[in-house]
């Protein structure tokens, strides 16, 4: 049984005329009466009664006409669904993502993003930043932001926003009275860090304290940037944050920040947000996503 047959049936049914129903199939009449034979012969029944001068559908013709419109109205559906999903306005993107990125311009990407796309389900995945790799190489990530920059293996990377590191004081610390310091004036301080197992970022920091001149002596360690802020704020150490994370909590904790031209050893490192995705081809609208993300990430006001 093909479509094109079904196509047939349901015409001559409708007009119960083989001159008209070729007319709107744009056939002549002995294909579509080969086509209407071909189908009865395949169905092992008769679909239509002929005479030379009238066209009526049987019983069978009959109880065929709603399974016949019915599987050629789900064939639209399908067709019409794989033109969305080929165009990237219906799919799935999954992303993976430290929960700082809830507090960035991210969000509002999706909001807009999504405003045409009401079939596109995008699918957040809060993870730590050393999961972030394993998931997208195994296929269980579409896409990551994190804030460590990696190349090769089969991955690509875009820089999406730049966020300078800064440092995090109580309100009461003693260069609180400071805009500017330099990172090897924190050497006597105790810090709040990340967890260094699982934070890249964290190990950036520990490592540019050290090309400074000290190891940081860290007291606590947390899993998200937030939950340094507080600690900080609470007065338990002073901690090393993007900027724009750190602004969020500007009311309760003095932003400083950090010179590098002073000293060699103290090597500018940053907190810039990069998009991850695998060098195989994606899908349409994972692809449309990370494109437009892009492009949207270079025109966003930076204020």
């Amino acid at each position: 049984m093909e479509l094109r047959q079904l196509r047939y049936f349901i015409t001559l049914a409708n007009e119960l005329s083989f001159t008209k129903a070729a007319q709107l199939l744009y056939i002549s009449q002995p294909p579509l009466s080969y086509q209407i034979a071909q189908l009865e012969d395949e169905l092992g029944t008769r679909l239509f009664e002929r005479t030379s001068r009238t066209v009526s559908l049987t019983e069978s013709g009959k109880a065929l006409m709603p399974h016949a419109k019915a599987i050629l109205d789900r064939t639209e559906e399908a067709r019409s669904h794989l033109k969305r999903v080929a165009g990237g306005l219906c799919g799935r993107v999954q992303i993976g993502l430290a929960g700082s990125h809830f507090l960035g311009p991210f969000p509002k990407f999706i909001t807009q993003w999504r405003q045409d796309r009401a079939d596109v389900e995008v699918l957040l995945h809060e993870m730590q930043p050393t999961d972030h790799m394993h998931a997208l190489k195994d296929g269980r990530l579409d896409l990551s932001l994190s804030r460590q920059k990696v190349s090769g293996d089969g991955m690509r990377t875009s820089l999406l926003w730049k966020d300078p590191v800064v440092a995090a004081l109580p309100l009461v610390h003693r260069l609180a009275g400071r805009e500017k310091i330099r990172l090897k004036e924190l050497e006597a301080d105790e810090f709040v860090f990340l967890r260094l197992e699982s934070s890249p970022f964290a190990t950036r920091s520990h490592q540019a304290c050290v090309r400074a001149g000290f190891a940081p002596r860290i007291v606590q360690q947390v899993v998200e940037i937030p939950a340094a802020l507080n600690l900080v704020a609470a007065g338990l150490g002073v901690a090393l944050v993007p900027a724009s994370l750190a602004r969020l909590r500007s009311d309760s904790v003095k932003i400083c920040q950090l010179t590098h031209q002073q000293a060699k050893t103290e090597q500018s490192f940053n907190g810039d947000v990069y998009l991850h995705w695998r060098t195989i081809e994606s899908s349409a609208v994972v692809t449309q996503f990370r494109m437009q993300l892009i492009e949207w990430a270079k025109n966003r006001p930076t204020a």
